[in-house]
């Protein structure tokens, strides 16, 4: 029997659904509140590699994913030359088992909308438009008060609300959430048929330009830069810099380029890393996900991650007799010291590209080979 009967889960990303649906599933009744008014319906692409799609089969979706996405098992490396020469093509370790791609780029609203749809399927309330204001707890439950004054008691609160997560102010999580000086673009766009997996490009006037293909026909396209305020550009201003900044890289570049439009989804965001030391918890009240721990997306293991503390308190929840001390311990022990690898990692991977530290002289290769072998061990 679950140690919990009820469960509130805050927040409808890639932690909070697949938190929902696990619990669901397993016969714990579970609210999910969502603050926005629906599915995403626009937005960029995700990179999932293999550990992020092992939860994603364990959830029941990954037929939906595989139909929807474009699974991948290489990576190249290319040069910042009129050529945007091939230097070389890596095989991916495939970190969820031979039986799975090595990575899969999908729409991440797409994403959303399978998981959101699957936590309703097992049998989650899941109620658009809605926002907490308030947490209240005793040794048996949590109260809580919704934004439109509504209150419900549950046994078990799960905040899952991403990387300015309200849940982790209310309970009075403390952390430092910090920029490391590296702003991304990221654009939504026509995927050229040489485009069949991603490729990296350093140097040149970015740090980083790449590409992940996310259907048959689309892709996200990326390019990472020293951050700078560029919250006064309008949609065209902003299309007309990736295309500046894009022009310096070349191959498959020049066809995402071809593919652009004034019309073209584009955001520009800053990279900001943070980790909650100590337990994630107080009391009966939990964070998980970017609330937690958020990293540049360097090694691309952010959604990974989430999936996973999601899929290791679903399994603690749905499997213990009782929510005590000992199962946050247990909690901490699983998942505290393998996030927190993966930003560092994650950090020191940018801090060399801003240090601008000659790549000789950095250990990506061990930094890379050592986060594969962590991430391949089920977490």
């Amino acid at each position: 029997m679950p140690a919990v009967s009820s469960a509130l889960v805050i927040g409808g990303g890639p932690a909070g659904a697949a938190a929902a649906v696990l619990l669901a599933r397993a016969g714990v009744a579970v609210d999910l509140a969502e603050q926005r008014p629906g599915p995403p319906e626009v937005g960029s692409g995700i990179t999932l590699q293999g550990n992020a799609l092992r939860v994603l089969r364990d959830l029941g979706v990954w037929p939906r994913v595989a139909a929807s996405g474009f699974p991948f098992d290489s990576l190249g490396i290319r040069a910042p030359d009129p050529a945007g020469t091939l230097l070389v093509e890596m095989p991916d370790v495939r970190t969820g088992g031979p039986d799975l791609p090595g990575t899969m780029g999908m729409s991440r609203p797409e994403l959303a909308r399978i998981l959101l749809a699957r936590a309703a399927e097992v049998g989650a309330e899941v109620r658009f438009d809605t926002s907490v204001t308030g947490l209240e707890q005793d040794a048996d439950g949590v109260d809580v008060r919704f934004a439109d004054d509504s209150t419900g008691r549950y046994d078990v609160v799960v905040g899952a609300d991403g990387i300015r997560s309200a849940t982790r102010e209310l309970i009075g999580v403390p952390v430092e959430t910090r920029p490391t000086g590296m702003g991304i673009w990221r654009i939504h766009a026509p995927r050229p048929p040489e485009v069949v997996r991603t490729d990296l490009v350093y140097g040149g006037r970015c740090y980083i330009a790449g590409y992940c293909p996310t259907s048959e026909d689309t892709l996200y396209a990326y390019l990472v830069e020293d951050h700078q305020d560029r919250s006064g550009l309008d949609q065209a201003e902003q299309i007309a810099v990736f295309r500046d900044l894009a022009s310096s890289y070349h191959g498959p570049w020049d066809a995402v380029r071809d593919g652009l439009t004034d019309e073209t989804p584009v955001n520009y965001t800053r990279f900001e890393s943070h980790f909650v030391d100590g337990p994630w918890n107080r009391g009966r009240v939990v964070l998980i996900g970017d609330a937690a721990h958020a990293c540049p997306p360097t090694i691309a293991q952010g959604a990974a991650q989430a999936l996973e503390d999601a899929a290791v308190l679903g399994e603690l929840l749905t499997t213990s007799e009782r929510l005590d001390d000992a199962l946050w311990e247990r909690f901490t022990a699983r998942r505290g010291d393998r996030a927190r690898t993966i930003v560092e990692a994650s950090v020191q991977l940018a801090q060399w590209m801003l240090d601008r530290v000659p790549r000789e002289e950095t250990d990506v290769p061990g930094l890379m080979a050592r986060t594969f072998a962590l991430v391949a061990v089920p977490a």
